[in-house]
C-alpha cells in the first residue's frame, strides 16, 4: 500500500503522547511493589524485556493493519486474517480487558474527585456524582475526535513530566546505592529469580497501548513512519519514566521494608508512609496524587479511544457526530453503569486483566503477522518488521509465558515475595 505524501497528517508528537499516556498508568505504583522480589537489577531487566516484546507486538499490529483501509480495527483484521473463531476469542479478551480498565479508571478517578464534589453538599451521592463527572468530561474528548485526545494527552504528559520530576528529584538526591543493590546488613536475602514470574504480568499491563495502533493508523491515514515513530518513541518514554521511578523508590526504600506496601497492593499513602522514615515526604503526597490523577486520565483516554474505534469498526458506524455518539454509548455506558451499581465489584475480576491482555497484545499480533505475510506475499508493503520468524516466535513465547504465569499466580502456585 503506497503512501500519499501529499496528504497532510497530524503532528507526530500527538501520537507519541497518546501511546505514552495510555501506557503510563497504574503501573507507576504497581511496578515497584510487583518487582520487589526481583529487586532493582532484576526489575530493570524484566521491564526492558517486556518493553521490547510489547513494542515489537505493537509494530506487528501496524504491519498487518497497513493492508487495510484507515479505520480498520482489531475486528476487521482478526476476522479477515484469522477467521471467526479467533475473532471471537480476541473480541472477548479485548472488550473484557478494556471494560474492566475503564470501570477501574472511572471508579478511582471518581474517588479522587469526590473530596471536591463533596463540598457541594451532596452527601452520600457525592461519590456517584464525582464518577459521573469524571466519565462525562473525559468521554466527551473521545467522542469529539482523536485530535481532542491527542491535545489533552499532550497537555497531560507535559504536566505529568513536571510533577514526576518534582517528586523524584528529592528522592534521587537521597538515593542509597547499598539500598538499590540490596546490600544492607539487614537486607531481605539474595533470592530473586523465583519472583520473576509474578512480576511479568504486571509489567506487561504497564506497557499496554496496543488498542491505540489501529486508531493511530486511522488518525495518520496509514502513514507508517508516523505510527511507527509514535509506537517506539511513546513506549520508550514510558520505559524511561518507569526506570527512573523504580530507581527513586527502590534506591530509598529497602527491600525488607516493602512488606506493608506489598500488603496494601502498592497503595500511594502506604508507600509514602514507608518512605517517610527515609526522606521528607511533606508535600510529596500532593504531587504524587496529582500525578496519579493525570496518569489515570491519560490512560482512560487512550484505552477508551481503542474500544471506541473498535466499536465503530465492528458496527460500521459512520464517522459523523451521530455515529460517534453510538460508539461512545457502547464504549462508556457498560463500565459506567457497572461502576455505579457495583462500585467494588471489579476486585473479583481485575486479576484477569493481564491474562486477557496477553492474548491480544502478544499472541494475536504474532498470528496476524504470520497470516498477513502469507496473504499479501505478492503485494508490495510499506513496512515489514525485521527479525524474521525468530522475532515472531520470541514474542509469541513471551505471551505464552505471561499467560501461564498469570494463571499460576491466580491459583497461588508461584512464590510471592512478602517483604
Amino acid at each position: 500500500m503506497s503512501q500519499d505524501l501529499a496528504v497532510k497528517t497530524p503532528p507526530l508528537v500527538g501520537g507519541m503522547m497518546i501511546v505514552a499516556g495510555t501506557a503510563i498508568g497504574a503501573g507507576m505504583f504497581a511496578n515497584p511493589t510487583a518487582t520487589a522480589g526481583v529487586w532493582y537489577v532484576g526489575s530493570i531487566l524484566v521491564m526492558a524485556y517486556t518493553w521490547f516484546c510489547m513494542c515489537m507486538s505493537g509494530l506487528m499490529i501496524m504491519e498487518a493493519n497497513q493492508h487495510y483501509p484507515a479505520g480498520a480495527s482489531f475486528n476487521t483484521l482478526v476476522k479477515d486474517l484469522l477467521g471467526p473463531v479467533w475473532n471471537v476469542i480476541n473480541g472477548l479478551a479485548f472488550v473484557l480487558v478494556i471494560y474492566i480498565l475503564l470501570y477501574a479508571y472511572i471508579f478511582v478517578g471518581g474517588n479522587m474527585l469526590e473530596p471536591f464534589v463533596a463540598k457541594l453538599g451532596l452527601g452520600a451521592a457525592s461519590g456517584k456524582v464525582a464518577a459521573t463527572a469524571f466519565m462525562l468530561v473525559f468521554a466527551a474528548c473521545v467522542w469529539w475526535s482523536t485530535k481532542a485526545v491527542d491535545r489533552v494527552s499532550t497537555v497531560l504528559i507535559i504536566a505529568m513530566v513536571i510533577t514526576f520530576l518534582t517528586s523524584v528529584t528529592g528522592m534521587l538526591n537521597q538515593l542509597n546505592v547499598a539500598t538499590l543493590m540490596n546490600a544492607l546488613p539487614q537486607g531481605a536475602g539474595s533470592v530473586y529469580l523465583p519472583y520473576v514470574w509474578v512480576a511479568l504480568p504486571v509489567c506487561l499491563a504497564s506497557f499496554g497501548f496496543h488498542m491505540n495502533v489501529p486508531s493511530l493508523m486511522a488518525y495518520y491515514q496509514n502513514n507508517i513512519h508516523k505510527v511507527r515513530t509514535s509506537v517506539v518513541s511513546g513506549t520508550l518514554i514510558a520505559l524511561v519514566i518507569y526506570c527512573v521511578w523504580q530507581t527513586a523508590v527502590q534506591g530509598v526504600l529497602p527491600r525488607h521494608e516493602f512488606a506493608p506496601v506489598i500488603a496494601a497492593g502498592g497503595d500511594v499513602p502506604v508507600l509514602l508512609q514507608a518512605l517517610s522514615s527515609h526522606i521528607d515526604t511533606a508535600g510529596l503526597s500532593q504531587v504524587l496524587n496529582a500525578f496519579a490523577f493525570m496518569a489515570i486520565v491519560s490512560s482512560f483516554l487512550g484505552v477508551s479511544l481503542g474500544l471506541f474505534d473498535y466499536a465503530a469498526d465492528m458496527f460500521h458506524f459512520p464517522a459523523n457526530r451521530t455515529g460517534r455518539f453510538k460508539s461512545a454509548l457502547i464504549t462508556f455506558i457498560p463500565p459506567y453503569v457497572a461502576c455505579i451499581v457495583f462500585p467494588t465489584g471489579f476486585v473479583t475480576v481485575i486479576g484477569y486483566v493481564g491474562l486477557g491482555a496477553a492474548i491480544w497484545t502478544a499472541i494475536i499480533p504474532v498470528l496476524l503477522v504470520f497470516a498477513s505475510r502469507r496473504r499479501f506475499a505478492s503485494k508490495a508493503s510499506d513496512y515489514r518488521l525485521g527479525g524474521g520468524k525468530a522475532l515472531l516466535w520470541f514474542v509469541l513465547l513471551f505471551g505464552l509465558v505471561n499467560i501461564v504465569a498469570q494463571i499460576l499466580t491466580q491459583f497461588g502456585w508461584l512464590p510471592t515475595f512478602k517483604g
